[in-house]
């Protein structure tokens, strides 16, 4: 299912998953989707093996709520407890991972009711509007709080150094070889 061309003494070509390690020395398991080397560089895109979720703050009126995504470490830190709590009732275990927080455990059906549909505002860049299906919510100090997880996959793309580790691309890095990527991954779905 799995594609890779790590060489065979590389444990990681047998389970088909690597991890990778942000500058905090936290860790995120993921799945090899696809390998590909070009110009003699290895490139992999990844797919997280726990669920992302993303934490909203909502502010505003009835009317005129917004969500707004929770970035702060600081605040993440202070409802990191009662947010796995929450999720915890539905038998889902949070881990503050990698580059994004995630979920270990089965994420329930989705249901149309409990779509959120958040539009991202970028002038540079026309995004599709992000769909995302609420967990749980909460509220901390009479803020109210939601966690979501993306309908959509979350993949992060990164080169294997010289010594065989994962090293995330950086937005500029991805913007430079996207086209050669996109081009290697076309030829080989034909």
């Amino acid at each position: 299912m799995f594609s890779s061309s790590f060489p065979e003494e590389n444990d990681q070509s047998r389970t088909g998953s690597i991890t990778l390690t942000d500058d905090k020395g936290r860790s995120l398991e993921c799945y090899i989707e696809h390998s590909l080397t070009v110009d003699g560089q290895e490139y992999v895109l990844l797919l997280p093996v726990d669920s992302p979720i993303e934490i909203f703050a909502w502010q505003g009126e009835e009317e005129e709520e917004e969500a707004i995504l929770v970035e702060d470490e600081t605040i993440i830190d202070q409802i990191f407890g009662i947010a796995q709590a929450v999720l915890s009732e539905q038998n889902l275990f949070l881990k503050h991972t990698a580059y994004a927080l995630t979920v270990a455990g089965d994420l329930p059906p989705v249901e149309e009711s409990e779509l959120f549909t958040l539009e991202i505002e970028d002038e540079e860049a026309d995004l599709e509007p992000e769909q995302l299906q609420l967990l749980s919510s909460f509220y901390h100090e009479e803020q109210e709080y939601a966690i979501y997880t993306p309908l959509d996959p979350l993949l992060f793309f990164a080169r294997i150094s010289q010594a065989g580790k994962p090293e995330l691309l950086s937005p500029e890095e991805f913007r430079q070889v996207q086209p050669l990527l996109e081009e290697h991954l076309f030829n080989e779905v034909e």
